[in-house]
């Protein structure tokens, strides 16, 4: 990318250009749930300052990626970001304009249905024909044999149950779309930094093996990955940790150099804080071991590292040292796991507790008496006890709770099949007669549980590429 923004081919076997001009990379998405419209301000705040900057959207967690592998089943079209066109149509005119990339993982399990769909989406902003580089080789149901992909998985997992099977790629892929001219590029499944680092290989001309570079990089990006979380959004406790306009808190921005120095800041004239505070959580986040983060790219040294507060709102992070590179890649494997049954009722006024209280008992003991009883199952008092309680009830049993008038029995139980399901709900809407007295409120929902495991797949497996569409 050249000064101002505008992209240029790159070879992919580059030099590192130490004199560089300093690379901004925005976030405009920290999850699939995220504000549509937290973009604009990062992209204004790009093309205000002017040189080399790039967009990116972090829209896919592990139980998202199931979850559109099932939408895909039913609609082969169908399995990416399903609000993607509400994420970028705000932003993509400015970004071609000015030359600012976007990356996202909104590809999710159809990367090349999110291609279609940005064309689409540029056909009707106007915008012409767009370079939109796909990331494939992540799938491993479709990459793997049933023999290769069988050897792999969890011990007693039931390769007829999977839903999903993903492996976290690297940036490489990324890197080498923007080297070819991508104005976008979509991915489905690669660990969340790569989406930053991936920008700034194909920018500064790092080698793979140049470990600081990259530990750098990955971390610029996992400060980047969780959104308006490093700008006071998570951070934000009242009285204790209190955050300006957070109704309006921005999303952050790194200014990356050449040389792995980093500073972290946010969208201008946005809410929020960016401070030493806030970037200390955000880098400590998700981290088992400060001095070996692992990724497809690197394994990340922050035990050294140093976080200076420059400025309002700006935060440089120096110090990050990497090693080499694990020997495989994490792979997250989703599967059937029987369905979820979710009721609720509410009881008000004198003994109101009580009541709830009793309902649960009644509950417990209708579902122990099924023909094929219903025991994994976990009794919430919403109003008394819900966060601190535990699937096993063991909390409640010995908790002295308050004496509050206002209660919302919640009953959630998992089973194998729906008709179980059922049967717990039913049971809880039974309690509008049967008693105890005064129960209103009824609300249900079942639906299919996925559940998921991990494995290590080894890199020669593994056949990552990008292709522009």
């Amino acid at each position: 990318m050249m000064p101002g923004g505008k992209l240029r081919a790159m070879p992919s076997s580059s030099s590192p250009n130490p004199d560089a001009p300093v690379l901004r990379i925005g976030c405009g998405a920290g999850f699939s749930g995220d504000r549509w419209d937290a973009a604009v301000p990062v992209v204004r705040t790009l093309i205000e300052c002017g040189g080399p900057a790039v967009l990116m959207f972090e829209t896919l967690a592990e139980r998202t990626l199931a979850l559109a592998q099932l939408q895909r089943r039913a609609n082969p079209a169908a399995g990416y970001e399903p609000t993607l066109e509400r994420f970028v149509a705000p932003v993509l005119r400015d970004c071609v304009a000015h030359g600012i990339p976007i990356v996202g993982n909104f590809g999710a399990a159809n990367p090349r249905g999110a291609a279609d769909c940005l064309h689409r989406l540029a056909a009707t902003l106007g915008l012409g024909p767009l370079r939109i580089g796909v990331v494939e080789g992540d799938d491993l149901l479709t990459t793997l044999s049933a023999p290769a992909l069988a050897g792999l998985l969890p011990a007693g997992l039931d390769r007829a149950a999977l839903v999903s099977a993903n492996v976290y790629l690297g940036a490489s892929a990324i890197a080498q779309c923007l080297r070819e001219g991508a104005q976008i590029v979509v991915t489905g499944r690669v660990a969340d930094p790569a989406l930053a680092l991936g920008p700034m290989l194909a920018h500064f001309g790092w080698a793979m093996d140049d470990w600081d570079a990259l530990a750098a990089g990955t971390m610029a990006g996992h400060i980047l990955e969780c959104g308006a979380q490093v700008c006071g959004g998570y951070f934000a406790d009242p009285g204790l940790k209190d955050v300006p306009d957070l109704a309006h808190v921005g999303f952050p921005i790194v200014e990356m150099q050449a040389d792995g120095g980093f500073t972290v800041t946010k969208a201008a004239r946005t809410g929020g804080r960016v401070d030493a505070r806030t970037v200390k959580e955000q880098l400590l986040y998700e981290i088992h071991d400060p001095a070996a983060y692992l990724t497809p790219d690197v394994v990340a040294d922050i035990s050294e590292a140093t976080v200076t507060e420059t400025g309002p709102d700006r935060v440089r992070i120096d110090g990050v040292r990497g090693h080499p590179r694990p020997d495989t890649l994490k792979a997250t494997v989703c599967f059937e796991g029987g369905w979820l049954a979710e009721a609720e009722i509410s009881y008000a006024g004198l003994n109101a507790l009580a009541r709830a209280r009793l309902a649960a008992d009644v509950v417990r003991v209708r579902l122990q008496e099924l023909p094929t009883p219903v025991t994994d199952a976990r009794y919430d008092f919403i109003g008394a006890v819900s966060v601190f309680g535990d699937d096993a009830g063991h909390w409640l049993a010995g908790a002295s709770l308050p004496d509050t008038q206002d209660v919302r029995l919640r009953v959630a139980a998992r089973t194998a099949t729906r008709a179980q399901a059922e049967a717990v709900t039913r049971e809880v809407l039974a309690l509008y007669t049967c008693g105890p007295a005064a129960g209103g409120g009824v609300r249900s929902q079942i639906t299919p549980r996925l559940a998921s495991d991990s494995c290590l797949v080894p890199r020669d497996l593994v056949h990552e590429h990008g292709s522009l569409l």
